[in-house]
């Protein structure tokens, strides 16, 4: 039996290391294709952007074992907004370039893909079209409401027949668990300040307080009538007659739309097609025409920056959590070690702060905050550029810069904190599991066997209010408002970019683009800087020999029901392993603000 064994182990070993070889020789073989194949621009060609993927605004690293797990379920984790809008814009003086096709319907994913970094990227298309005369032509199957808005100024926007248009505006949807925890024993216990402060409903609540169905309403209402103007400017139509079919249809089918102007035509693949192999100077008998894809000419050097001095920009996109962090996140100690590192390099004489964040761990962003404060005293302007959402952690890193600019569209605010004390006390018991203690003082260490003493709550809802204190304090300074007037702002509430220029919380309405600007007058080399290019996406080969593989399939299925159920719990579940603050306290906005 021993002599058995031995030899399935040996057997086993052997596979794993069969395996391993044979992966790192296509690794291998792969590298050393790749390396000398060097992307060209056929003349005439037609840049055709696939939409179906995630927009982050930087690329994400991730462990080896999240690296080969997407390698084998495949997937694309998408390509950054600046990578986008560089590539769009060199794309606009490229005489190789003969027209821009637009195809394929927006993925989200975490922080990507938001209202704000859509209106940055619809601009760079707008641009695209103005600049070079060229034509942009878009064609879907059928378009959400992300496509429609960026598609909606296209020169030539064309539906499937059988397709059709989402017009059913902005809805957002949040779980809640209160009645699973009651009904298996799990109590939580809530400490916060703020009465719009909506993170913690979820686990104490059933359905929205007014509160928060208020805030929600009034920021998603400012999201919609930004995309309703967008799109009926691009469409030339007025915004009513787009609520009026919000508010009738809906779903919008391919046939009504072309009445009612929010399409040009309704055409199949094959006539597109045709469409494109003109524009390149093909005609419609030939097989193929001139293309390429917006992933591969974004991996064509431009012309290299040569400006002396170089303004650095930093991410900040994903939670805010204690240490470094993990892939998606925002590591407090990463990051403020990597303002500190610009903040001593002599060439870097402008920071701009790239915030993408719902925020975290409060001592986290804390030491963030004093690295931003450090930088402006070592006389380095910051500049803050706010994406989809910069809201609680996420405005408490920003307050202090020397400007902050946002979109119409961004969510930020939700200035508060609040205190999380879960207890499986009653559903241990219930499986036969008891706990007994002996502790030397009265205020015993955090425990999930037990609720908290009244006494222990009090001492714990003091420490929330000193922080929340701090946290008004802190905006008042940075951004030179009475404290009082802070104080009737926040209460945890969440604003749209729009509102918060009217309150004082942003400066300036515009984005990435519009921060590096101002950080180059501020730091008074307008006319000679360069800034830290944004690195595109590697392929898949390259992506294996980094961190054992990212597949690149794309997933151009619709998910459906479940699948966006079971993502809503795993969002969940990430948030929640995300909570590490030292002190329990989180300056977080709502857990399950997912805007559909």
């Amino acid at each position: 039996m021993k002599a058995f064994f031995q030899s399935c182990l040996g057997t086993f070993v052997a596979l794993i290391l069969f395996v391993g070889l044979g992966v790192m020789g296509l690794i291998g073989l792969g590298a050393a294709m790749g390396a000398s194949a060097a992307p060209k621009v056929p003349s005439k060609a037609v840049l055709i952007f696939d939409l179906s993927q995630p927009i982050p605004d930087s690329a994400q690293d991730v462990a080896p074992g999240q690296a080969l797990q997407r390698a084998l379920q495949g997937g694309s984790d998408g390509t950054p907004l600046p990578v986008l809008l560089n590539a769009l814009e060199r794309a606009s003086q490229d005489s190789s370039i003969s027209a821009l096709f637009l195809t394929g319907n927006v993925r989200g994913g975490g922080y990507a893909s938001g209202p704000a970094a859509l209106k940055e990227l619809r601009g760079a298309i707008q641009r695209f079209k103005e600049v070079s005369g060229k034509p942009v032509i878009a064609y879907n199957l059928g378009y959400a409401k992300p496509d429609l808005y960026l598609c909606a100024g296209a020169s030539s926007l064309a539906v499937h027949p059988m397709g059709g248009l989402d017009l059913t505006g902005y809805a957002s949807e949040p779980m809640f668990y209160a009645g699973a925890f009651k009904k298996y024993g799990i109590e939580m216990q809530i400490t916060r300040v703020g009465k719009y402060k909506s993170a913690v409903e979820p686990f104490f609540l059933e359905k929205m307080s007014d509160a928060n169905r208020e805030q929600t309403q009034a920021f998603l209402g400012d999201i919609w009538e930004d995309w309703k103007a967008v799109v009926a400017g691009d469409r030339k139509l007025d915004t009513e007659a787009i609520q009026k079919l919000a508010d009738e249809k809906g779903e919008v089918l391919s046939e009504e739309a072309l009445r009612a102007k929010l399409v040009d035509r309704i055409a199949t693949y094959d006539e597109v097609l045709d469409e494109l192999k003109k524009v390149s100077g093909k005609e419609a008998k030939d097989k193929d025409f001139p293309q390429i894809d917006m992933g591969t000419y974004a991996k064509i050097p431009g012309k290299e920056a040569k400006g002396k001095n170089r303004i650095a920009v930093v991410y900040a996109e994903g939670e805010i959590v204690d240490g470094d962090g993990q892939g998606g996140q925002i590591g407090g100690d990463s990051l403020s070690r990597e303002l500190r590192r610009l903040r001593l390099d002599k060439n870097v004489k402008a920071i701009v702060l790239r915030v993408n964040s719902p925020g975290g761990s409060a001592v986290a962003s804390e030491l963030i905050q004093r690295e931003v404060i450090l930088c402006k005293a070592a006389g380095k302007p910051v500049v803050v550029s706010m994406g989809y959402v910069a809201a609680s952690g996420g405005y408490w890193i920003s307050t202090y810069a020397d400007r902050i600019f946002a979109q119409p569209n961004t969510i930020t605010g939700s200035i508060g904190v609040f205190g999380t004390l879960p207890n499986i006390k009653k559903l241990a018991n219930e499986h036969g599991i008891t706990w007994d203690s002996v502790q030397t003082s009265k205020l015993a260490a955090p425990s999930l066997a037990r609720p908290r003493t009244p006494e222990e709550l009090a001492r714990i809802q003091f420490l929330v209010d000193d922080i929340y204190d701090r946290f008004l304090t802190k905006v008042s300074e940075g951004r030179h408002l009475p404290k009082e007037k802070v104080g009737e702002i926040a209460q945890g509430r969440v604003w749209s970019g729009k509102a918060a220029l009217k309150l004082g919380l942003v400066d300036e309405m515009g984005g990435l683009q519009s921060a590096i600007q101002h950080a180059a007058k501020l730091a008074k080399i307008e006319n000679d800087y360069r800034v830290d290019a944004p690195e595109a996406p590697k392929d898949p080969i390259e992506k294996l020999m980094n961190a054992l593989g990212k597949g690149e399939k794309r997933r151009l299925v619709k998910a459906g029901p479940v699948d966006d159920l079971k993502a809503q719990f795993e969002r969940t579940w990430d948030r929640l392993q995300a909570m590490n603050d030292p002190r329990g306290v989180y300056a977080r906005m709502p857990f399950d603000l997912e805007i559909k």
